[in-house]
């Protein structure tokens, strides 16, 4: 019997190396413009999205030794670093509002600040779909089913052909599966 090896992911920059120079480069060059542009959209203020990407990739230069492609894609956990550097950046600014109107056009400007949208939305679609990615299919589909797409649990498990207590406890333990893989993932409550 032969040791059987993983394949080493193919696409993306070598997550492994984000504590050097060039793995960092990388992964700037692969993710960098799409980083800035979830930023700009949240808070509006371009400078502000510079240092949210510029504290995005310092924080995951000091935390690199904690990426396990295993557990997210390095997007997604790029990600998750950039969603928790724009409610930091938003907190500094709504704890000193005068700050900002020192050097920044006035609130009515077309660029006001939106922490709130589509794009924490898209970014909690991303993290949802890689932990659902993590757990069993059958788990997974019981949560599709009903969570996601609203459909009665009598219909689900008469088109499964279960009963439907085994679509109950799946869903039960699909959801306890998915709630372990987005912490695993580092989600915050």
């Amino acid at each position: 019997m032969g040791v059987v090896r993983r394949a080493a992911p193919v696409a993306g920059p070598a997550p492994g190396a984000l504590d050097t120079e060039v793995g960092l480069r990388r992964a700037y060059t692969a993710y960098g413009a799409e980083l800035y542009r979830f930023a700009l959209r949240q808070l509006g203020d371009e400078g502000a999205a510079q240092e949210v990407v510029q504290e995005v990739f310092l924080r995951a230069w000091r935390r690199a030794d904690t990426y396990d492609p295993e557990i997210a894609s390095l997007r997604s956990w790029l990600f998750s670093i950039a969603r928790n550097a724009v409610v930091d950046e938003a907190r500094r600014v709504a704890a000193r509002p005068w700050r900002r109107t020192l050097t920044d056009a006035p609130q009515d400007s077309p660029t006001a600040p939106v922490t709130e949208g589509l794009d924490r939305a898209v970014v909690d679609t991303w993290v949802v779909e890689e932990a659902l990615r993590r757990i069993r299919p059958e788990h997974r589909d019981a949560i599709a089913q009903t969570h996601l797409r609203g459909r009665p649990h009598a219909e689900v498990a008469a088109e499964l052909g279960i009963p439907i207590g085994t679509l109950r406890s799946r869903i039960f333990y699909g959801l306890k599966a998915l709630r372990l893989a987005m912490d695993e993932m580092g989600v915050e409550r």
